[in-house]
């Protein structure tokens, strides 16, 4: 005798559980909008509400007749601002900024452009533009279908940094200030301020010889990039002669080379704030770096840049600026120039050219050992900014040169004491 399976009964539907959903979603919905509502209405327009409520029922309490008119002027008043908020505030919005790099105490110029691309007008409105901590305002006008409007702006740039411009806000209100409604338009547009620079010439920063760096013009006697050949001189290695050429001519002939040279140069900026005796040496010193950042980049050098806690990009001159326009000072705990000194020495041990750049506060000590720790080698110079100082001085420590800035325009003066 054979059994059948028997199917399996099929599990009941929980009718209650599609709606409790539905109503999740209608909840949540209900929700989102009520905080939208929430958002428009100003305190102002709250105290009022409970006013007119308040003395709504103090009238029917107490039944005098002057409560309850007060109460209903009150709601007229918030109920006709309100409608106020009734209407198309979508303008199809454009931010430009004529340059988005700027120098610090220059100027930065945009416009901004609002058209009403709907085929109704739009009511006045007030476009807000948040400019960093601060923000402007613009009055606009009724724009029919079609028609735009154009607001020009200047941001003045008296210090160093990114700047977030936007993203532009268009609010809608009524004439009393009880309720406001913002749309957010466009997208924000960071505007670079960089450090003054100096640019300067005269002879390259510093290289070294590497058997993988690059041949120069200067010709020398001893490397590894062969030339030319040459006569023997009294004094020339033997190592070098040419013997083929020699047997063949007679006359000992000798190997001439080409100097190759390694360009890795490195930058070390001490951000912190128990390095620098006044901001404004600080911003000194970031000057500084950057000019001769942008000196070694025209060189054709591998240039790094290094700060307390990361590296800057500077792969190019545009990206080395724009790096130096974020840097902000940092405590003293993050470490000074000889915690410095020791990520530079562990992170770019092959580095040709070390710059250290710090403050007056920095001792001679601390420099010292700064110094000491860099990779072995390298040909190390150190840049220290103090507003007090009025002509570049030039001193020795150990085996790096060290200048003390007290203006961006001593920097070429600087280096060439260096390099003489």
């Amino acid at each position: 005798m054979t059994t059948e399976a028997l199917p399996a009964a099929a599990a009941p539907i929980d009718r209650d559980a599609g709606w409790r959903d539905v109503a999740a979603v209608i909840g949540a919905r209900i929700l989102v909008r009520l905080r939208l509502i929430a958002a428009a209405i100003r305190p102002l327009a709250w105290v009022l509400m409970a006013l007119a409520i308040g003395f709504w029922i103090l009238g029917q309490v107490a039944g005098w007749a002057e409560f309850t008119i007060a109460a209903v002027v009150i709601a007229l008043t918030v109920a006709l601002c309100a409608l106020f908020l009734i209407g198309r505030t979508a303008y199809d919005v454009s931010l430009d900024l004529a340059r988005t790099r700027v120098v610090v105490g220059e100027r930065a110029v945009g416009a901004l452009t609002l058209a009403n691309r709907g085929a109704r007008a739009i009511l006045p409105s007030r476009v807000v533009l948040p400019v960093g901590s601060g923000r402007g305002e613009f009055g606009i006008q009724r724009l029919a279908p079609g028609e735009e409007a154009e607001e020009l702006f200047a941001i003045p740039t008296q210090k160093r940094g990114v700047v977030k411009v936007g993203p532009v806000s268009v609010v809608r209100g009524d004439p009393l200030g009880l309720f406001e409604r913002a749309h957010r338009r466009d997208d924000p547009v960071d505007l670079y301020v960089h450090p003054r620079t100096v640019l300067f010439d005269g002879q390259s920063l510093g290289y070294l010889r590497d058997l993988e760096g690059l041949p120069a013009a200067d010709l020398s006697r001893d490397d590894v990039s062969f030339h030319a050949l040459l006569e023997y001189q009294p004094g020339d290695d033997l190592r070098h002669v040419h013997w083929r050429s020699t047997a063949r001519t007679g006359t000992m002939m000798v190997r001439q080379y080409e100097e190759t040279r390694r360009s890795h140069f490195v930058i070390g900026l001490s951000r912190s704030s128990g390095d620098y005796a006044t901001d404004e040496d600080f911003e000194l010193a970031i000057s500084a770096a950057g000019s001769i950042g942008l000196r070694a980049i025209r060189d054709s050098q591998r240039v790094d840049v290094r700060v307390q806690g990361r590296e800057l990009a500077a792969g190019t001159g545009k990206q080395l600026l724009d790096s130096l326009s974020a840097v902000e000072s940092s405590k003293p705990r993050d470490g000074g120039i000889d915690h410095l000194a020791g990520v530079l020495a562990r992170t770019m041990p092959l580095a040709s050219v070390v710059v250290l750049v710090c403050g007056s506060r920095v001792s001679t000590d601390d420099l010292r050992l700064a110094c000491s720790r860099l990779p072995y080698g390298a040909k190390v110079m150190a840049v220290v900014a103090d507003r007090s100082v009025s002509a570049p001085a030039l001193r020795r420590i150990g085996d790096a040169d060290v200048v003390t800035i007290g203006a961006l325009e001593q920097v070429p003066l600087a280096l060439q004491k260096v390099l003489a």
